[in-house]
């Protein structure tokens, strides 16, 4: 059967979600060797996004093919029995025989905080970066305006040798002000690999009066991961869904 997964995960101790050769400090590793120990055989788990290290998940989707006899909740409760405390399994339910978290995925919304106070926050300190303002937010909502729809964004890629197309769909990006905090929402269809992490930076900079809004049209025509702005610190980023629906 195939099983879908609803995960959250603190990333501030793992190298990221997917499993990898030097190192048992991975969401995917962590998760895969649960569920081996539980059905007696290697289980392969896909998931939406392959969050990088340091990076959280609030609504992490994944699926994987096993054959258990526990039920939906059984199977829930014996992961989050074994599993670490940063790590948790919301939810787990039947999915079509060919359906696949990644590939399937109509759309995936992360979001980005920057605590803006002059006065450090201990208790969001591994979920929020610092960045000292003030921001203009509407100039970065006006820059906001011209990533939105389908780009090339090889400019927002941190992997500069990257063959594969780098078009993509941004559907929103959505900006919020509050005393302490800036937080920014990017929903799209994809997201090349540092790709939130360089547009949240690039508005960043837009906002302490770095960069113009209306430079964000020659940063993506420059498809040149140089002409962007930096690549903010993967603590503040955290996925928190993905869709399965066509976004309209």
């Amino acid at each position: 059967m195939n099983y879908r997964f609803l995960i959250q995960y603190d990333g501030s101790r793992y190298s990221g979600w997917q499993k990898q050769g030097n190192t048992q400090k991975t969401i995917q590793g962590k998760i895969e060797s649960v569920l081996e120990k539980m059905t007696g055989t290697p289980v392969e788990l896909q998931a939406s996004g392959r969050t990088d290290a340091g990076v959280h998940a609030y609504g992490q989707v994944a699926n994987a093919h096993f054959k258990t006899e526990l039920s939906f909740e059984e199977i829930r409760d014996y992961l989050n029995r074994y599993l670490p405390e940063d790590i948790a399994v919301l939810e787990v339910v039947s999915a079509h025989p060919r359906f696949h978290s990644r590939l399937n995925a109509s759309a995936k919304t992360y979001r980005y905080r920057i605590r803006t106070s002059p006065v450090k926050d201990v208790f969001s300190r591994k979920y929020a970066c610092s960045m000292a303002g003030p921001f203009d937010a509407d100039r970065m909502r006006r820059a906001a305006a011209l990533l939105t729809g389908t780009h090339d964004f090889t400019s927002f890629c941190g992997n500069r040798r990257m063959k594969k197309s780098a078009v993509r769909t941004i559907y929103d990006i959505h900006i919020e002000e509050t005393k302490d905090e800036l937080v920014m929402w990017f929903t799209g269809d994809g997201f090349l690999q540092n790709m939130v992490r360089i547009l949240a930076g690039t508005l960043a900079e837009t906002g302490l009066g770095k960069r113009t809004p209306e430079s964000m049209t020659d940063i993506l025509e420059a498809k040149n991961r140089d002409a962007a702005g930096i690549t903010m610190p993967a603590h503040g980023l955290a996925l928190m869904q993905a869709d399965y629906e066509k976004k309209i």
